[in-house]
């Protein structure tokens, strides 16, 4: 098995890692333990939750606070903690406890898991990256207790904001609230809807600029280009997002706040979004889509591709050089962000197109919502998810995982260091 391990890249043993958890969450959600007495699950929705803990997804096809247990909910918790730190910094956690070495191999799984720029410091910021999540998950609980002290027990209510903090950090819009009511009834409740999204946006802005930030004192000036992208980037977003809710929905400005935010992978909702209009539900999608920044628990494209997608337009409209912020951009990184938003355009198109071909009765925007959803690990829902069929809960599922992986990830599962033999001469071609 370790020799067949060292053959493997990195980007395979990562998937075959996540595969492995998934697998092995499905086991233990399923026990007899784990499920409440009376209720039913099969091993296909067990799946497809653990899936969406794993890819800190938030989709559920059963309610996890009427179905689970407190030993289910604690398994739940806890692969949506693996999942959200990444299966490589779980692993490098526990050498580190068991006082190991780390090798090359480890390092690389480290580096290509975290989108880091050096294998320098991997032991460090692996540490940084626990006593971070530690602290942010934390000061969530206590904060999140103060409130739900008032509506449950203190031991229910201890239990229901350690949940809730893991999964909001994790940017998984997981609850056990049961009723698939989510936050719906806090909606109107200012310092929990803060205090989630305050650990959204942490948890979504990644390890890397958490860690910078706290190095440099909150010192813009020294921050890297990375850094100043992801938040500048994050920040626009979220205003434009809760303006243009506020505009297209009768929600509250909170509200709108509070969606604009957990629609960049989190998943929480403060309202049934299906009653929402399709004008709100495509700035939902939009938001989904571009998703979290890199090195974080959060999916989709990611901030800094959608940045550098849109300067490297610019630049080519204005036929300028691509930079920023004193910053010229690498020269390949407008075409790796190209693949990867075509890629992941092509995964939601092809999966739009067979979810309204297995379940005729859904609706394109539904349908375009869902798919979104589960490529971005977002978890946000019309309400369609607990009546999907097996092959689409089989679609979601497959979605969901190149969603956490990451498209290119996903495409270079095949790919062979073998270098091409045969070069070609250069040809022409027109383009626009």
């Amino acid at each position: 098995m370790l020799s067949f391990l060292k053959r493997q890249s990195p980007a395979r043993i990562l998937a075959m890692g996540f595969a492995t958890v998934i697998l092995m969450g499905s086991v233990l959600l399923i026990l007899p333990w784990s499920v409440k007495e009376g209720v039913k699950l099969s091993y296909l929705d067990s799946l497809y939750t653990s899936t969406s803990a794993v890819c800190v997804t938030g989709l559920v096809v059963v309610d996890v606070g009427d179905t689970f247990t407190p030993l289910g909910q604690f398994f739940l918790a806890l692969l949506i903690q693996i999942g959200g730190l990444g299966v490589a910094s779980v692993g490098a956690g526990i050498i580190l406890a068991m006082r190991k070495k780390f090798y090359l191999k480890s390092r690389n799984l480290i580096h290509e898991a975290s989108n880091l720029d050096s294998r320098s410091g991997i032991v460090r910021f692996v540490k940084n990256v626990l006593l971070m999540t530690l602290i942010f998950e934390l000061t969530g609980a206590v904060l999140s207790f103060i409130v739900f002290a008032k509506d449950y027990s203190p031991l229910n209510a201890l239990g229901i904001s350690i949940f809730h903090s893991v999964a909001a950090f994790n940017n998984s819009g997981f609850d056990i609230l049961g009723n698939f009511q989510n936050l719906i009834p806090y909606q109107n409740n200012v310092m929990l809807n803060l205090v989630t999204c305050g650990l959204v946006f942490f948890g979504g802005i990644g390890f890397l600029v958490i860690q910078e930030m706290w190095l440099n004192r909150f010192n813009w000036k020294k921050y890297s280009m990375h850094a100043k992208v992801v938040l500048t980037v994050s920040v626009i977003l979220i205003i434009v997002g809760t303006v243009l809710l506020k505009l297209t929905e009768d929600v509250s400005w909170l509200g709108a706040f509070f969606q604009s935010v957990s629609a960049r992978t989190a998943g929480f909702s403060t309202y049934s979004l299906g009653k929402f209009s399709n004008a709100g539900l495509l700035v939902l999608t939009v938001l989904m889509f571009i998703g979290a920044s890199s090195g974080s628990t959060g999916g989709g494209i990611k901030t800094s591709t959608f940045f550098v997608l849109i300067q490297g337009i610019k630049a080519a409209a204005t036929n300028k050089s691509e930079k920023a912020f004193h910053h010229a951009l690498p020269k390949d990184a407008f075409h790796k962000a190209t693949v990867i938003a075509l890629l992941a355009i092509s995964v939601i198109i092809t999966g739009s197109w067979l979810m309204v071909f297995m379940e005729p009765n859904i609706s394109l925007m539904d349908a375009v919502f869902e798919i979104t959803s589960a490529f971005g690990t977002v978890g946000l829902s019309t309400g369609i998810t607990t009546g999907l069929g097996t092959g689409s809960k089989l679609l979601s599922i497959v979605v969901m995982f190149i969603g956490r992986l990451g498209p290119l990830t996903i495409a270079t599962l095949w790919h062979f260091t073998r270098g091409e033999r045969v070069s070609f001469p250069e040809g022409n071609i027109s383009i626009g």
